[in-house]
């Protein structure tokens, strides 16, 4: 549970250091070497894996989380169902 604690702490901070991205907040400037601007880059690209590891892991926890809902969802209707038909005659 605490792992799903975690992912909710982080979700909030997913892209804080990209919050300057629509303004232009990762272009090159011309006054940078080529291999500082290659550096940043390698950093940006790490920082983007680790984000979609870190999002691919989440939609799987949730992919899980919603066929137990389903599962939990489908005992629930086999039981009214059961219930109905034995009182009832049928449903």
């Amino acid at each position: 549970m605490s792992y799903r604690r975690e992912h909710r702490a982080s979700k909030g901070a997913l892209f804080d250091e990209y919050d300057g991205l629509e303004e232009g907040g990762l272009k090159a400037s011309s006054s940078y070497s080529s291999g500082i601007d290659e550096h940043d880059n390698d950093k940006a690209i790490d920082g983007l894996k680790e984000r979609a590891v870190f999002l691919k892991r989440l939609t799987g926890d949730i992919h899980e989380e919603v066929e137990s809902h389903n599962r939990l969802l489908d005992r629930m209707y086999g039981c009214i169902k059961g219930y109905h038909v034995r009182n009832h005659g049928s449903l």
